[in-house]
């Protein structure tokens, strides 16, 4: 077997210019704060990671800038075990892969779902990137300006819906109060490298504003692996009283990515790197065209009592092309997400904290595939679209209720006990339109289905022992879903709807122990896990009479996955 590192060498440059209204804070201040990692994604009321029982890693800045910073899969793949981040060219088709599982199966009717994430719930400023379908592209995200990253590894349905894999939470990055800087960061390297951002951050006591506008681009090291993206980032934090706070986020982004397919056994042995010949006649690319925007309010009741409501909608324009063809997607999405947090003290060393929540979310999208065939005017250029293969309408529908506890004890025991109840609807319509077959004789396709998958209830227990602030063990047992996606319904080669599909479940079961060492010098994480997840779903072939070649593929529920693993961190 053979091992090949390309070096990817960058210089970066920076010209700020700012101005400062408090004292800038001393080194060992700094070291402090930095030590003292929290966590948000939580309902103990200690947000340090040592008082939370579960897997939970997150980047700050130092970890997300330590290579170039524009590529996630960089800071993911050196800093948290059990997660591998891929992806199928230089910054498209990202997808994460937590605890073994990754993505899903390709589609009945061709249209590709393995080139984007499923089973893992990712957010962006508290929005779903995550569409109600369970599928996230994130070509469009900006990662140069992602600031904090946090990720739940392992089911985490009692708290995000439909999340059987784990959680990733981003969050762009944060100005520093009382300081005004505009500044212009450029970074070039080899392969064409180069990103340009132009920013603007506002901080003061009781606001922070960032806007962001980035320029990327990079030639890929391969051959038809190009990739250009301009965005646009706008974040806002207000605090208008002691009781009330906004905040508001607006994205902008148009993504390019070309794929040039996989390799070869051969081609990897003799050092080709040029790619799939068939990807590449039909300029195999994903592009991304779309806006993000949402709008959150918190309002605190009282001492015992908070409530944040966040409003949320995206749109996109996407296409892209494969070996197999071109696919035109327009997908919207809107929704809400809101949490009454709540505090009770149950005495001198005892107290309640608790979170109950909803998060809904609708899409409607449009979904056209097309064959490719040979540009007669140009034979030796690119493929052109050709006939049309497929026009499918969707509506999704989610929603989650949730509720979640955690009983803090003497000497430092603390009990985590929630669940949460998901509900998803998909209706599809089929607009292909066929001469062949609308005649009273015909057999023909069905060109409308709908299913609800529902009551998919998703406990959570947890205990967690902290000893001399400086070290915890904890145990935690946990489960979430992932129903099936529209692509794996409608069977064209045979004119069937798969009707019996029923929704992935996944269980989690983990110990494990985190802290520091060496006067707060050293930290750990520590966690052996066993997660097992039953209906997995996988996609069939069937063959032709002769067994030469596979006629068509459908998708079906298998039998379990079990994933076994012993995890360590140390930093």
């Amino acid at each position: 077997m053979r091992s090949y590192i390309s070096l990817l060498g960058f210089l970066f440059t920076s010209v700020t210019v700012f101005a400062q209204n408090s004292p800038l804070q001393n080194a060992d201040d700094s070291s402090h704060i930095l030590n003292e990692v929290e966590i948000t994604a939580n309902t103990n009321p200690n947000k340090k990671l040592i008082y939370l029982p579960q897997s939970i890693v997150k980047l700050n800045e130092v970890e997300l800038k330590r290579g170039t910073g524009l590529f996630l899969n960089d800071a993911i793949n050196t800093n948290v075990p059990g997660v591998y981040m891929q992806t199928r060219s230089s910054s498209g088709g990202q997808a994460f892969n937590i605890r073994g599982y990754g993505n899903g199966a390709r589609g009945t009717n061709g249209i590709n779902s393995n080139f984007d994430n499923q089973g893992s719930k990712i957010y962006l400023n508290g929005i779903p990137v995550t569409d109600p379908e369970g599928i996230t592209v994130l070509d469009d995200i900006d990662f140069g300006s992602i600031g904090n990253v946090e990720i739940i590894k392992g089911p985490a349905g009692s708290l995000y819906g439909l999340a059987i894999a784990g959680v990733v939470n981003l969050r762009t990055i944060k100005p520093e109060k009382n300081k005004i800087s505009i500044g212009q960061d450029v970074l070039v390297g080899s392969y064409g490298l180069a990103r340009y951002t132009t920013h603007l951050q506002i901080g003061t006591d009781s606001s922070t504003v960032l806007v962001n506008y980035g320029k990327q681009q990079f030639d890929g090291f391969m051959p038809h692996t190009a990739s250009h993206k301009d965005f646009v980032n706008m974040f806002g934090e207000f605090q208008l009283s002691a009781k009330q706070s906004i905040n508001a986020y607006f994205g902008y982004s148009n993504s390019y990515d070309e794929r040039n397919g996989e390799l070869t056994i051969k081609q990897f042995e003799e050092n080709d790197f040029s790619g799939n010949p068939n990807y590449i006649k039909n300029n195999a690319h994903s592009e991304v065209i779309g806006i993000r925007a949402g709008v959150g309010h918190t309002y605190k009741f009282s001492n015992h009592f908070a409530n944040t409501t966040s409003l949320f909608g995206s749109s996109q324009n996407t296409n892209a092309s494969s070996a197999g063809g071109w696919t035109d997607r327009l997908p919207v999405n809107y929704g809400l997400r809101s949490t009454l947090d709540m505090k009770f003290g149950l005495g001198e060393k005892m107290n309640l904290s608790g979170v109950a929540g909803i998060e809904t979310q609708i899409q409607n999208s449009q979904t056209i595939g097309f064959a490719m065939v040979v540009d007669s005017q140009d034979i030796s250029g690119y493929n052109i679209i050709g006939a049309q293969r497929s026009n499918q309408s969707t509506q999704t529908k989610t929603t989650s209720v949730f509720t979640e506890w955690t009983l803090t004890l003497a000497y430092e025991i603390s009990l985590t006990a929630g669940i949460g109840m998901s509900n998803m609807g998909i209706e599809l319509n089929d607009r292909t339109y066929s001469a062949a077959t609308n005649h009273p004789n015909s057999k023909r396709i069905p060109t409308h289905f709908e299913n609800t998958y529902d009551k998919l209830v998703s406990p959570h227990v947890a205990i967690n022992k902290v000893f001399a602030k400086k070290f915890s063990v904890f145990a935690s047992y946990s489960t979430g879903y992932k129903a099936p996606v529209s692509s794996y319904f409608f069977i064209p080669f045979t004119g069937a709807v798969n009707t019996g599909l029923k929704p992935e479940k996944g269980v989690q079961f983990e110990v494990g122990t985190k802290g520091s060492l060496i006067q707060d010098r050293l930290h750990y994480q520590l966690a052996a896990f066993n997660a097992v997840f039953s209906d997995k779903m996988t996609a069939v072939a069937v063959a032709n009479s002769t067994n030469t070649a596979t006629l068509y593929s459908y998708v079906a529920n298998g039998g379990n996955q079990d994933h076994k693993g012993l995890e360590a961190l140390v930093s």
